[in-house]
């Protein structure tokens, strides 16, 4: 009974993205340790292929749910098209995440620092939101006593 109280909830999606958000948060970690080792490459775990398998599990999820859904019938805001101009200036991005230094490390503490803040600031969004979920399945079963 629990479990399916649980399972309705966006606990198990949000308890996945702090775990990852904990594995990012070492990974950093280790790149700003390190950044004074010659010859050290920087590590990361791929944000998008993240969010990409778990967009891809939220709407399995949602797929079982479409046939209770009201006439007007949308799940939700699930993007699926993304803007091509969008696209083009993030593939530009993606390529001046860190500049090879002339020891062939690439590590830029300014660049470490700040996905470290962005993964923090995601870590502790999920929490919060986890929390409160928690306080309202906490609320429906002391209503419920």
């Amino acid at each position: 009974m629990l479990s399916g109280l649980f399972q309705s909830t966006t606990i198990p999606v949000l308890q996945e993205v702090v775990g990852f958000s904990q594995a990012r948060h070492a990974v950093l970690a280790g790149n700003i340790a390190n950044m004074d080792t010659p010859g050290y490459q920087v590590r990361d775990l791929s944000v998008e292929d993240f969010q990409g398998r778990l967009r891809a599990a939220i709407e399995e999820r949602y797929v079982g749910q479409v046939a209770n859904l009201p006439a007007s019938g949308q799940v939700g805001n699930l993007p699926h098209d993304a803007d091509p101009q969008k696209t083009r200036i993030a593939e530009v991005a993606k390529n001046t995440k860190s500049i090879l230094h002339h020891d062939k490390s690439n590590v830029g503490m300014e660049y470490q620092v700040s996905e470290m803040v962005k993964n923090q600031m995601q870590h502790n969004l999920a929490l919060a939101v986890m929390n409160q979920q928690f306080r309202l399945l906490q609320t429906a079963i002391a209503g419920r006593l």
